[in-house]
This record gives structure tokens, C-alpha cells and sequence, in this order.
């Protein structure tokens, strides 16, 4: 899942709000392209960055506050500090020392897809109730609005979907709305903005259009937008479900630029999180 979302992540950062024209001449898969802001090729931004946080605090069976998620987020960007997060966020985690200092210091009245992009791998959670409340929690420490909310928690339980219940996607839509998480839109088009329902009503309908993960990643990269929050919650989500051909560009995993927490420590990670979930 982890390994996935951040080649997904990468890729989709090299066409994070770019121009029609350069989406479509390098929309391919071939290789990775650089950011047109900061320059970055073949690094993941935030939304890996996150997911890997909420999958260590997952793992670790720390007890689930905001303190503790907010430190485990302080933690992960002050060891591998990295570009990606919006402006003024990048420059608080910089300031503060702590997930105290964090939560104090932290405007968290946003609808922005932050809370979203950093939710499938509370899929592994077996109890749908506990599911919920971490979601809910997790997106309240920097998103605390219903939209955030209800975005963390729709993309959880559909990995909860895949991994738990075996579920098809064609059944995906009737899963969420029986869980009360309705009100997507399942026939996405355009560009997408940064707004939590258009993101993940975005990667809902790629994730649904799709049978493999090469398809799903340049049909998300082909909206425009921002690209990358849309294909790593998409392509996390695929990892989830048995219908999906899982094959990555083997070319996007020779290429991609993480020395330190790269596949390795993803391939590790993501084995720890399977064990979790089979508990």
C-alpha cells in the first residue's frame, strides 16, 4: 500500500496544477517529471509523508490522542523535512518542536483534502466503529471541519472495504452510503481542486474506472489539478481490492529518489501493517 501511494505520490507531484499540455505530452509513465514549483523529481510530498505517520502510529499501538497524532506528524516531517505541504503549514512544522506546540499553534478549520490524503491506511482497522473514531480524529487535529471529517472517514472505510470485506468496487458506492458516507461523485471530470469532497470524489471515480494501477495512475494524472493528493488515495485504495492488477511501473520504482525512507523502509512498513490487520 505505503510503496504505492508514494510512487503514486511522486508521479503525481510532477503534474500537481500544471498546464493541459505539459499533462499530455508526459502523462506516460515513462519517468518521473519535476514539479513546476519546487523542483523535486521523483520525491513524494506530504501526502506519503502522512500516510507513513498515521501507519507508524497504527502500528505502534499508541494510544490514539491528538497529542500523540500530532507528534507522530511533527516527528516524521522533522526527521525527512520535505516540500509539499501547503506554505504555512511547511512553515510551522519548521517552528515547532512538538505535537503540543502543534496543536496550540495550528489554525485546523480547513476543508482541504489534507485530513483524506493521509486516511487509507486506517483501512487496516478491523472494527469499523474504532475506524471511524480514529478517522475522526486524526483529520480533527489539522482539519476539524464536518467536510474533513466525513473525507478521512469515507476513504477509510473504503479501504476497510477492500482489505476486510473482500468487497467488489462495483459495490463500492452502496458500501458507503449503507455507512451513511454518501454524497460523492462517482463521474468525476475536469480539473480537480483542492476542496476534500472534489479530491476524493475525484479518486472515488478513477478508482472505480479502472482495473490496474498503470491505467488508475494516468487517468488521475489526466484531471489535472492537484494530481498527486488525487492518485495516492486512489492508488492506495487499489491496493486494497483483489480485482485490481497491481503491477507499478517498473521503471517509476528503479527512479524514484528516496534514499533514506524509500522502498526499503516502505516495503518494511507496509509488512508491519499487514500483520497488524491480520490481528
Amino acid at each position: 500500500m505505503l510503496k504505492e501511494i508514494a510512487i503514486a505520490d511522486a508521479y503525481g507531484a510532477g503534474f500537481e496544477f500544471s498546464s493541459p499540455e505539459k499533462i499530455l505530452n508526459l502523462n506516460n509513465l515513462s519517468g518521473f517529471s519535476a514539479h513546476d514549483l519546487y523542483g523535486m523529481n521523483g520525491k513524494y510530498t506530504d501526502d506519503t509523508q502522512m500516510s507513513i505517520a498515521v501507519a507508524e502510529l497504527l502500528v505502534s499501538q499508541t494510544e490514539w490522542t491528538s497529542e500523540t497524532i500530532a507528534s507522530k506528524f511533527v516527528e516524521c516531517f522533522k526527521r525527512d523535512p520535505r516540500k509539499g505541504y501547503s506554505k504555512g503549514f511547511y512553515a510551522l512544522l519548521n517552528e515547532v518542536e512538538s505535537g503540543v506546540e502543534l496543536i496550540k499553534k495550528l489554525k485546523n478549520d480547513s476543508n482541504r483534502n489534507g485530513a483524506a490524503m493521509r486516511s487509507v491506511p486506517l483501512g487496516y482497522i478491523k472494527n469499523k466503529a474504532e475506524l471511524i473514531v480514529k478517522a475522526q480524529a486524526q483529520a480533527a487535529v489539522t482539519h476539524n471541519t464536518d467536510t474533513a471529517i466525513k473525507s478521512s472517514c469515507a476513504v477509510a472505510l473504503a479501504a476497510h472495504f477492500g482489505v476486510h470485506e473482500r468487497g467488489q468496487l462495483s459495490q463500492l458506492p452502496h458500501f458507503l452510503e449503507s455507512h451513511r458516507y454518501s454524497g460523492w461523485n462517482y463521474k468525476w471530470a475536469g480539473e480537480v481542486t483542492m476542496s476534500a469532497i472534489d479530491t476524493v470524489s475525484a479518486a472515488f471515480s478513477c478508482l472505480i474506472s479502472c482495473q490496474s494501477l498503470d491505467a488508475l495512475l494516468k487517468k488521475c494524472i489526466a484531471l489535472g489539478g492537484d494530481t498527486d493528493s488525487v492518485a495516492s488515495i486512489a492508488v492506495g485504495l487499489a491496493t486494497c481490492f483483489d480485482e485490481y492488477d497491481k503491477t507499478l511501473p517498473s521503471g517509476l520504482l528503479a527512479t524514484l529518489d528516496e534514499p533514506v525512507y524509500g522502498l526499503e523502509f516502505l516495503d518494511a512498513l507496509d509488512k508491519r501493517l499487514l500483520e497488524f490487520a491480520a490481528k
